[in-house]
């Protein structure tokens, strides 16, 4: 039962809303400072509290500011509906975009989030992940910041931008090595024939990633389409190239072909991930990931073509990424210098 407090707002709200019989009950309609809304209750009586209390809200929200009248919860929300459904990593930026709403005081009015705040959420963070993976984190947010500031008009100023970022860690070096990838294979019991489990498919992926520099998501993504004599289009990271296949490359991919009739690996980017690690686990290695493959496949083919193909053929706009992928060893150089005719004195 409602209390006489209670009992008179719904007496007076049934004279500011329209309140009609619908098939599930009845519709309170209500209009409130260019506020429309309206919602089906069981009873006429639940429809009325409604109404009181909803215009209440609105009332107490008409004289606020944007940044008061939306919270941070909202911001997420509204960025992974609208802005992220047209990013190429949506799935990986819906995942941060939910995982933020455990670390950060999403109840909070978006103008209230403070850069002492963002800082102290920064330094909890780097206690459970790495630095590259909060570099990522606040990029994202910042980018949510941004968004709210320039397009929705919610705040006026980004409190990101004065939080110090940390340092960024050093890039990856790691080159798989000619016997890890052998012993690898062997786990999975590769052979160059044509591909007929899951597996098997995986295994050549690995290959294929190692004789192309493709990342996991392109080749899984990559149809059959778009599979040519001596190259394949891929919509990547970095947009639409075409990537040169070596004869080793050609017959990888003709492994694969009747595995599945769209796709040429015909797996998903999750499990191809998965496999690699629990056959890497099984051969006994460690210390590098499926995408190391790409820093291995730019140290070998960076033997054998100029840079700027090599840039070409990786995507990259910055011929700088080259030193980045390409990870010789001293000895390997040294061996290459000693192959060498010598010089002329």
């Amino acid at each position: 039962m409602f209390d006489s407090a209670v009992t008179h707002q719904i007496h007076t709200v049934l004279h500011m809303a329209s309140i009609k019989p619908h098939a599930g009950g009845y519709r309170a309609f209500l209009c409130v400072a260019g506020v429309r809304e309206s919602k089906v209750f069981r009873t006429k009586r639940e429809a009325a509290a409604w109404a009181s209390v909803r215009e209440a809200e609105i009332r107490n929200a008409a004289g606020k500011s944007p940044g008061e009248k939306h919270t941070l919860g909202e911001a997420l929300q509204k960025y992974g509906e609208e802005v992220s459904p047209g990013k190429k990593g949506k799935r990986w930026e819906l995942v941060r975009l939910a995982a933020f709403e455990r670390s950060l005081p999403v109840t909070l009015a978006i103008g209230k989030v403070t850069p002492a705040l963002l800082g102290q959420w920064r330094d909890g963070r780097l206690k459970s992940v790495s630095a590259g993976s909060v570099i990522r984190e606040i990029a994202l947010l910042s980018h949510v910041f941004e968004t709210a500031r320039r397009e929705w008009g919610w705040i006026s100023a980004n409190p990101l931008a004065d939080v110090r970022r940390p340092p960024s860690p050093d890039h990856r070096s790691r080159v798989i090595t000619r016997g890890e990838v052998i012993a690898l294979l062997r786990t999975m019991r590769y052979t160059s024939g044509p591909v007929r489990s899951v597996t098997h498919a995986v295994a050549c992926c690995v290959l294929l990633a190692l004789r192309t520099g493709l990342r996991a998501g392109e080749i899984c993504s990559l149809p059959w389409c778009l599979v040519y004599a001596d190259y394949v289009t891929v919509d990547g990271k970095t947009g639409v190239r075409d990537v040169a296949l070596t004869p080793k490359a050609r017959r990888i991919i003709e492994q694969l072909r009747g595995f599945d009739d769209a796709l040429v690996a015909g797996i998903k980017t999750a499990t191809l991930d998965a496999l690699f690690r629990k056959y890497r686990s099984r051969a006994g290695l460690s210390g590098f990931t499926f995408h190391d493959t790409r820093h291995t496949a730019a140290t070998w083919i960076a033997q054998k073509i100029p840079v700027l193909d090599l840039c070409k053929m990786f995507g990259w706009s910055n011929p700088a990424m080259a030193m980045v992928y390409y990870n010789p060893s001293a000895s390997d150089i040294s061996k290459r210098l000693s192959a060498r005719p010598a010089l002329h004195q």
